[in-house]
């Protein structure tokens, strides 16, 4: 299968999901935000959370700041 034949396939729900915030590089950081939320809950300050993972994933303290906001955004209902 060729990459026009999956999007063309799944054109619908990439269309809606771009409308609503969603983008193609945010699979890439999923498990990011899910240690993230684990660290944060079991009582480890954001900051800290924010440096390890920031050295784990190979991104900048500030990539990680930006990407826990971005997952944090609600949807934007109208698009769906």
């Amino acid at each position: 299968m060729t990459i026009f034949e999956i999007l063309k396939f799944n054109r619908e729900l990439l269309e809606r999901l771009r409308n609503i915030g969603v983008r193609l590089e945010d699979t890439r950081y999923i498990d990011l935000f899910g240690e993230f939320n684990d660290m944060v809950l079991a009582g480890e300050k954001v900051s800290y959370a924010v440096a390890v993972l920031a050295e784990k994933y190979g991104i900048s303290e500030r990539k990680v700041y930006s990407l826990v906001r971005h997952f944090r955004n609600d949807c934007n209902p109208g698009a769906v």
